[in-house]
């Protein structure tokens, strides 16, 4: 295997994939695609090949940098060096798994090896995760020397703008659809500035192509086409992010334009990923999506008006200025927050979210309930578990008769 440099970058639209190879010096001779059926069966048989055929060795010291290293060698003694293969759905760890994931057209599978699954909690597809991270691809079996670890915050985006102006996603999609199943560790800041980190995830990901750079690898030249990426990886931490924007200036440069409301807070069925199936190039055969819940065809992640009742989400979750249940924060959050204990002499607290429609009295309890008449918003309706906020509620707003 060939080493390669720490790539993980985001690409725009219109970068079309294909590969090219220089004729001669005035002319360049661009490849068709290749079909990317055909592709993924080559590459989950080099991958599989590669998994019953090597075996791994992995460092075990917490608290060290080095805790969690893995190498991998040609099994050279069948009896005594344990293919990866044979940890395939183990009981214990390590682990191989796979994850299906619905891309192109096609259904590819992806292996990956959980050395420790982590402590903490797991992000989203769309958080910015802290890792360590070194990458392989899979093409020659010679090695070269070891790079050393790079700590980076990364971020693995895969979302199509409201406007589609500009398709940004990640670079490496295996990275977002696996980093998911591992949890953070704890961290400690230490008096030099630095962090340091325990028990945190690791593991090793196999990416078929398909869910890599495809036919668009990184211009160094550093990794062929349609190469298969293998990545050793270390969640340290991660950053929950908000992705609504308010499309892109004249310049091209996106206008950011969150609604308050986390990636992971508008992932309605609670499995950990949303998607953009707007993209048909990435999603010819597009499910339904069930983190929308206007059915505008925009994931609510992406939309500025979840519900479609013509109110923007950021509206509906700004507090009235005589709001009676009140924190320091112009906005509701989407769950009470406490007090933060490292800044004493401020208090952060937020006891209550976002509410659902209000549920108390009558403004005028001889009159029906209009937009002239409103309820009155009580205690319950910030804080009763499982409650429809009134960002995701079309029926509030009212609506002018």
């Amino acid at each position: 295997m060939n080493k390669f440099k720490y790539y993980f970058i985001l690409l725009l639209a219109g970068i079309s994939f294909v590969s090219c190879n220089k004729k001669d010096d005035d002319e360049v001779v661009v490849a068709p695609l290749k079909d990317y059926q055909e592709q993924f069966n080559i590459d989950n048989a080099n991958i599989e090949e590669y998994l019953k055929t090597n075996y791994i060795t992995v460092v075990d010291k917490p608290g060290d940098l080095t805790d969690q290293d893995v190498t991998f060698t040609k099994i050279t003694d069948p009896a005594t060096q344990p293919s990866i293969m044979s940890y395939l759905n183990s009981a214990t760890f390590p682990k191989l798994l796979t994850r299906n994931v619905d891309l192109h057209g096609i259904k590819y599978k992806m292996y990956y090896l959980v050395l420790r699954e982590g402590t903490g909690i797991s992000p989203m597809n769309t958080d910015g995760v802290v890792a360590a991270y070194k990458g392989e691809y899979l093409k020659r079996v010679e090695k070269t020397a070891t790079d050393p670890e790079k700590l980076t915050t990364t971020f693995f985006e895969q979302v199509v703008y409201v406007n589609n102006i500009v398709d940004l996603y990640s670079a490496i999609m295996g990275w977002s659809e696996v980093f998911p199943q591992f949890k953070k560790g704890t961290s400690k800041a230490n008096a030099d500035g630095t962090m340091s980190y325990k028990d945190f995830g690791a593991g090793v990901l196999f990416i078929p192509s398909g869910l890599g750079y495809y036919a668009n690898p990184p211009s160094s030249g550093s990794i062929p086409a349609y190469a298969p990426l293998i990545f050793t990886v270390k969640l340290y931490d991660f950053k929950r992010l908000d992705h609504e924007n308010n499309g892109y200036s004249s310049a091209g440069v996106l206008i950011e334009n969150p609604d308050g409301v986390f990636d992971y807070q508008e992932d309605l069925n609670g499995d950990g990923y949303v998607y953009d199936y707007r993209n048909t190039t990435l999603y010819p055969k597009a499910p339904e999506n069930l983190d929308d819940t206007d059915k505008d065809g925009i994931p609510d992640f992406l939309d500025q008006d979840d519900d479609g009742d013509g109110f923007t989400t950021r509206f509906e979750v700004t507090k009235p200025t005589d709001a009676p249940y009140s924190g320091l924060s112009k906005y509701y959050p989407y769950d009470p927050i406490l007090d933060n204990p490292s800044t004493p002499n401020i208090d952060e607290s937020e006891t209550w979210g976002i509410p659902s429609r209000p549920s108390g009295a009558l403004t005028d309890p001889s009159k029906p309930e209009s937009i002239t008449n409103p309820k009155k918003f009580v205690p319950a309706d910030y804080t009763t578990p499982g409650r429809k906020r009134i960002h995701l509620d079309n029926t509030y707003p009212y609506k002018q008769n």
